[in-house]
């Protein structure tokens, strides 16, 4: 289902590694703002510096290494993900008062969205019954995650959102249980043969999401940032 608001998303880019306290501060700037009819939708792209996030279902035993990198509790669903250099993160901000009301859509519109780019690079993505986020097979029955989606929705505007995985370090991974997931593994657009770069994925995200979600504008992504930075310094 795509339900087109009226106005244009804003559409924001940071190039420098972006802390995860911020971002989630400058998330909860914006989206109040979106709830009080103050600011427009957002989709964020960031990268951050290495570090573990754990989901409302996280399960503390699936924090395999805790002192490798930082750790962070999230009020996003889901459980253990690990956000790093080489992958991209995209904050999706949207108003689901003019999208319907419907978190489960809005959900299988994020892996739809994601989807739709890999196959931007020859990459069939697929979705799992019971398994957030979108998987690749790999041959002999294997089969790795490239992407991960996690949500949160406050006053029916939207949190956080997906990460895709372009040239990440995958051993990285291995210090937790991914999404609580033991029988699965991980990969990369690079791991799979497809060396692109950045750019070319943000290109990519941009286009298929427009073709889902609505038309974007703009890149003021370092200014959301900063703003949240002088806001909310605590988060």
């Amino acid at each position: 289902m795509k339900l087109i608001p009226l106005s244009p998303v804003s559409w924001q880019i940071s190039d420098t590694l972006i802390p995860y306290p911020d971002a989630v501060a400058a998330m909860d700037a914006r989206a109040g703002a979106i709830a009080d009819g103050t600011a427009g939708e957002a989709v964020w792209l960031v990268e951050h510096p290495p570090c573990y996030t754990a989901g409302t279902s996280a399960d503390a035993a699936d924090l395999v290494a805790p002192n490798r990198f930082p750790v962070f509790n999230t009020g996003r669903g889901g459980q253990f993900t690990y956000h790093g250099p080489g992958q991209r993160v995209a904050y999706a901000m949207l108003d689901l008062r003019a999208r319907g009301r419907d978190v489960r859509a809005y959900v299988q519109n994020l892996e739809g969205w994601l989807i739709d780019t890999l196959a931007a690079f020859g990459v069939d993505g697929e979705r799992r019954e019971g398994r957030v986020g979108v998987w690749v097979r790999r041959g002999g029955g294997r089969e790795d995650k490239i992407a991960a989606i996690g949500v949160r929705v406050k006053r029916w505007v939207t949190l956080h959102g997906i990460s895709l995985n372009v040239e990440p370090e995958l051993d990285h991974f291995s210090g937790i249980v991914p999404c609580g997931i033991r029988e699965h593994g991980v990969t990369s657009l690079v791991d799979l043969g497809r060396v692109v770069s950045m750019e070319e994925v943000d290109q990519a995200l941009r286009r298929t999401f427009e073709e889902r979600f609505g038309p974007v504008a703009g890149d003021d992504g370092p200014a959301l940032a900063h703003r949240a930075t002088e806001d909310q310094p605590g988060l």
